[in-house]
Parts: C-alpha cells; structure tokens; sequence
C-alpha cells in the first residue's frame, strides 16, 4: 500500500502534488533553501521495493488517490509520466481535479513524445491536458508559440534548472590532449537515428588533428535477450570500431556519477534525434562544459548555448551542416560553461517564480 502524505503544513507552505516530485528537474525547481512550497514525496507505485526512489507509474495520475488525498494538497502540477495514460484515464484525473476544487499546473516539457514514434499517442493527451489546465508552463520561446498557436493558450516561459549538483559546477574539468566527440545512443529511443549520425561524424573526426570519436551504447541494446536488442546497429558499430574509425562502450546505465564524469570528460557531445523538445542532457552538459551538437527539430538551441545542425524525421539529415557544427567546436573550444554563482540565482528565481505562480491560482 502507498505511504500516505501528511496534511500537516506551517502557516503559509504550499502543497503541491507534483507528478513526479523525485525527478531533478522538479526537484531543483525548488530553492536550495526552504521557499515554502512542499511537494509532496511520490506515493511508491505498487510492487516497487520500500528502498526503492521509483516515481513511475505515478500513483498520484490515479483520480482515486486524487479523491483520498485532496486534503493532502492545494495544487496539482504535471511533468512527467502520464505516457502510459488513455485520455479517458487524463479525462477523469482532470474531472476529479476540478470536481475537489485543486488547479492543475501543467509543464510542456514535450510537445513531441521522444519515446513514442507515433506522434498521435502524445497529441491526443496534449488534447486533455492542455485546455484543461488552469495554468501552463513551458521551456523555451518557441515551444510556447507553438502552444498558442495549437491550443491557443499562454504559456509562462521558464528556464530549466541546472541538472548537475550545483557543488559540482565549480569542479574544473579533466585534462586531456584530444578533442574528443561522443555520441551515447543509450538503449535506442525511439527518437534516435544513431548509425547516419554516427557515420558522418566518423568521417570528420578522422580529418581533424588530436581528434578522437567515442559512442557509448547500453549493454540491452548488444543482448539477444533483451526487448532493446538492434544487432544490425551493435554489428555496424562494431565493424566501424574494427576499422579504427570509433571508440565503442557498450556499458550498464551509468549512475549520476558515472553519467558526469563521462560527459565532462567529452568536448562535444552530438544528439542523434529525430524528433523532440527540450532536452536534460544539454542542461547537464551546459553544467559541466562540455559543447553540443542538437539537431534542428526542437527548441534546444532556445533552451541554451549550443551548434545546431540539420536532422528532422521529415527531412532527415543535413549532414554537411553536422560536419559544419563539429569543425565549429573544435576551433572554438572550449565551450562556454555555466558558473554555480548563476545557476543558484537562476534556481532561486525559478523557486519564487513557480511559488507566486501558485500562490495566485489559490487567490
């Protein structure tokens, strides 16, 4: 049985029902100290171990909890996790929502779904959520434009926090000789095109000097065993390490210390979407230093500094525009890094932000 929130609050705290509150974007939208607001912990989803930190599927979606634990909290806001929702299912948590008098804040961190090829599956919720929202967030300027121009509503445009522990930021990057340009294809989302990516960089880092090319992969992808499995992909990446053309890792999922010390340890990072929104793992390597590549088919270059390059599930990949953004950033290195002293500021200034945001729904 899920652990029960307390309804227990100091004078002026307000309570807000986060879906999820574990995840470090939503945690780090509070301040780093108390601003007075309390999201409450996720409720352990069922079968999950009690030592477990795992938010999904989120208990909080179920207009059930909503109705048992109304009194726990004065604001409902979404982020993440309602892939697996019907819109019937997001219907009645919004009914439910409204039916105890609690405003639904609603965060547009993906306006296109990257795990899921068809784009339908994502709109049909966007269809609910969206228009039912009594107040909505987004990321960037141009994921808002396209809100008001799909839903005709106005979305408030913060900045995404920092990812990395601010601590960390001051940490100075590690020494190496090389410029090294790394593409991590995890366990194969739906939303990557790794292999034309990957060929094109090959190609160009062999022109340049000190240069080296590394592609991380997760071990599911290599295992005949797993639903991730892609062996024409590990085959062709195989054949291309085989012929000295790259560097390939195929590994566990890397802890968040493991994931920095990898990222730090790149000079570009290049991400081989097709399709998407915002992205983490810019944040993250904003935090530490390390440049990037994004493609063309989101708003990543509104969201912060870095090359862009050509790649949509419509067009494809511009691949002279690639060669382009890598050579950039091998004559510009090394790329600019946030500083702990902003990225505090900016925390603090998105915590109050999103507190005079509820505070108003509740007026």
């Amino acid at each position: 049985m899920a652990e029960q929130p307390s309804s227990l609050r100091a004078p002026g705290e307000i309570r807000v029902a986060s879906v999820p509150a574990g995840h470090v974007y939503v945690r780090h939208c509070s301040a780093p100290e108390a601003d007075g607001v309390r999201r409450l912990t996720d409720p352990r989803p069922n079968g999950a171990p009690s030592t477990s930190q795992r938010w999904w599927p989120p208990v909080m979606l179920d207009p059930d909890w909503v109705s048992a634990h109304h009194e726990d909290f004065d604001v409902f806001h979404l982020h993440f996790g309602f892939d697996a929702q019907s819109p019937a299912q997001l219907a009645a948590l919004v009914d439910t929502l409204k039916r105890h008098g609690k405003p639904l804040v609603y965060t547009v961190h993906d306006l296109r779904n990257p795990h899921q090829l068809d784009p339908a599956t994502h709109d049909a919720a966007l269809n609910v959520v969206i228009p039912a929202a009594d107040h909505l967030i987004t990321l960037t300027p141009g994921a808002a434009e396209t809100i008001s121009g799909r839903w005709n509503r106005t979305a408030t445009v913060l900045p995404h926090p920092h990812v990395v522990d601010l601590p960390l930021l001051a940490h100075q990057r590690p020494a190496h000789d090389q410029f090294r340009v790394g593409v991590h294809a995890k366990s194969l989302r739906p939303n990557m095109s790794v292999l034309p990516v990957v060929r094109v960089l090959a190609d160009t880092v062999a022109e340049l000097a000190d240069a080296e090319f590394q592609v991380n992969i997760h071990r599911d992808v290599a295992d005949p065993d797993a639903p991730a499995y892609a062996p024409q992909l590990i085959d062709a990446l195989r054949d291309l390490a085989h012929r000295g053309r790259l560097t390939l890792t195929i590994h566990d999922y890397f802890d968040d210390e493991q994931l920095w010390d990898y990222l730090a340890s790149l000079d570009l990072s290049v991400l081989p979407y097709l399709f998407g929104t915002h992205s983490g793992w810019l944040e993250a390597c904003h935090d530490l230093g390390t440049a990037v590549a994004a493609p063309d088919c989101g708003f990543y270059a509104q969201q912060r500094p870095c090359l862009t390059y050509g790649h949509t599930q419509e067009g494809g990949l511009d691949e002279e525009s690639l060669r382009k953004a890598v050579l950039r950033a091998y004559e510009e290195r090394p790329a600019p890094r946030a500083t702990a002293r902003h990225r505090t500021q900016e925390r603090t200034e998105l915590a109050a932000a999103h507190r005079a945001l509820y505070a108003r729904l509740l007026r």
